[in-house]
């Protein structure tokens, strides 16, 4: 288990997660089955699970296709890019809205079907691939992005906008672009040294 994979893979993710279109699908879901909060955070954690283990595996298989030359400006290049793209706000689309659903197995499968469809082409799922490419433990980075997940969609189900509206989005996003443009710098400075 590589550690320092797992902890760099929580913080970042759980920093990216604020205020992302997931998040705030969390927060829908919980303001519409707001006694379902259980299955809803059940639903997102198996298609975090499902969803990060594939991107996690995905980004590991193609750094062992790459040279590491190619790989070290690939992922340099890739995080100085998620860094930029947290500071756009994410908005949930009008087609993720959630369907009507009537108790607790009809909101989990409504969950974790809406949650992993929302998750695809996500800056978290994207975050997990480089992050799955940088480090070589596919275990380390899809738990600890999950549990990013976790950190930053549990609450926002239990404790619903309240979380939100308490929490300065921007400066947590600057925070997260702050730290993916340093890994983005140092892979580019120092390769696969640093980790």
């Amino acid at each position: 288990m590589d550690f320092y994979g797992l902890l760099i893979s929580t913080g970042v993710v759980a920093l990216a997660e604020i205020g992302d279109k997931t998040q705030l699908l969390s927060l829908m879901l919980a303001a519409r089955y707001p006694k379902h909060a259980w299955p809803i955070v059940w639903g997102i954690l198996l298609a975090t699970l499902a969803n990060h283990a594939l991107a996690a595996y995905v980004g590991h298989w193609v750094a062992g296709l790459l040279s590491p030359d190619l790989l070290r400006w690939i992922l340099g290049i890739g995080f100085l890019a998620l860094g930029a793209w947290l500071l756009i706000p994410d908005k949930l689309d009008e087609d993720q809205a959630a369907k009507p659903a009537k108790g607790a197995w009809a909101i989990f499968v409504l969950t974790t079907s809406l949650f992993f469809i929302a998750e695809m082409g996500d800056k978290t799922q994207i975050a997990t691939i480089a992050l799955g490419a940088k480090y070589d433990s596919v275990l380390s980075v899809t738990l600890g992005t999950t549990l990013g997940m976790m950190l930053a969609n549990a609450p926002a189900v239990w404790l619903g906008q309240q979380f939100t509206k308490r929490l300065p989005i921007a400066w947590v996003h600057r925070i997260a672009a702050t730290i993916f443009i340093l890994l983005g710098m140092a892979t580019l400075l120092w390769g696969g040294n640093l980790t």
